[in-house]
């Protein structure tokens, strides 16, 4: 439904007095702020209009009238104007970039994401997310710990160095020797496959072993299929707190226990990073217009970011509906495109 730019212009006006305040704007003050020339009545007919295409509503309590999730998402797709340098403010590029590496050439991919949440915590002020890149089954060699009788300590290495740990009980109560020999044969001639791949080969391939060695190897196998495929620790997140502040977020109970299960469960939350990162740019959900946010009050704004071309995650900032998106749309954006390329130098 088009508006004309009059009413484009009272929606502008209300959107980003409502975000300013957090109270109901009325006819008086639209035509002060505005910077159109129409009475009181006449902005009155334009807001009644909107409120009918149900772009804003009005509160029972007041004669104002707020956003609804569909004047938001207007307001942010065809309204809003960015400055990202005044949006950023004192921090320019360079110390953003600073804060992601802290300052060490050496610093781990987990470590660089994990700055990249607290990054966009301290920036926005509300929590920063990050959806870690998903790990792939492809593994560099494993080791068999002997922790004590029957139980084993399975180490799995994947090509980047990151570790992943699984423990085996086993029938059978092997020897140190059995277990280096085990892991031997594996990385001799399976290193640098998918878990998945070896599980096909084992089947026909270690009959010239043990009974007791197959079985080991094909727990092993299990486990570390199990072990790469694991996402519970996929989504990385900083300033939950940050949340507690805002009262359209924790103004009762039943909301705050929606928006720390979300951070519980993650799995709303890994579905919508999901979802995202098989879009381009900087994606905006609001609630109450997305099923994927679970509470009507919070915006969640997104970008996907790369690693040497190929998009491996997403990231972004989530608060209430009533943020300052002009501001928040840019540091998302600015922080995928560093993410991406602190990541890609330091996997070159």
């Amino acid at each position: 439904m088009q508006l004309d730019n009059r009413a484009q212009t009272l929606l502008k006006a209300l959107v980003e007095r409502y975000i300013a305040d957090g109270q109901p704007v009325g006819s008086r003050a639209l035509s002060k702020i505005s910077g159109l020339e129409l009475s009181p009545a006449t902005i009155r007919n334009v807001m009644a209009d909107l409120e009918e295409m149900g772009f804003v509503a009005s509160p029972h309590t007041s004669a104002g009238r707020v956003p609804t999730p569909r004047g938001y998402r207007v307001f942010v797709d065809t309204l809003l104007t960015i400055d990202s340098v005044d949006a950023i403010g004192s921090l320019d590029e360079a110390a953003l970039e600073t804060k992601l590496q802290s300052r060490s050439q050496i610093s781990s991919p987990q470590k660089i994401i994990s700055n990249a949440a607290q990054v966009l915590s301290s920036l926005s002020q509300f929590a920063g997310v990050v959806m870690t890149p998903k790990r792939e089954s492809i593994f560099k060699q494993i080791e068999f710990l002997r922790l004590s009788e029957k139980r084993i300590l399975l180490v799995i290495v994947g090509p980047g160095g990151d570790v992943q740990n699984r423990l085996l009980l086993t029938e059978v109560d092997y020897t140190p020797s059995q277990l280096v020999q085990a892991a031997n044969y594996i990385n001799q001639h399976y290193g640098g496959l998918g878990f998945d791949e070896v599980r096909l080969r084992l089947q026909n391939e270690l009959r010239q072993l043990r009974d007791d060695m197959t079985s080991l190897m094909q727990a092993a196998v299990e486990a570390g299929s199990d072990a790469m495929a694991d996402d519970s620790d996929n989504v990385v997140i900083s300033g939950e707190r940050n949340l507690l502040s805002v009262a359209d977020l924790s103004s009762n109970m039943t909301s705050l226990r929606k928006l720390f299960d979300m951070f519980e469960q993650k799995t709303s939350l890994m579905q919508l990073l999901d979802v995202s990162s098989k879009a381009t740019g900087v994606q905006i959900f609001i609630g109450g217009e997305s099923q994927l946010v679970p509470m009507d009050d919070m915006s969640i704004v997104t970008a996907p970011y790369e690693v040497n071309g190929k998009i491996v995650g997403t990231l972004g900032v989530i608060g209430p509906t009533r943020m300052a998106y002009e501001r928040v749309i840019p540091i998302v954006d600015i922080t995928a495109k560093l993410l991406s390329s602190a990541l890609s130098g330091n996997n070159s």
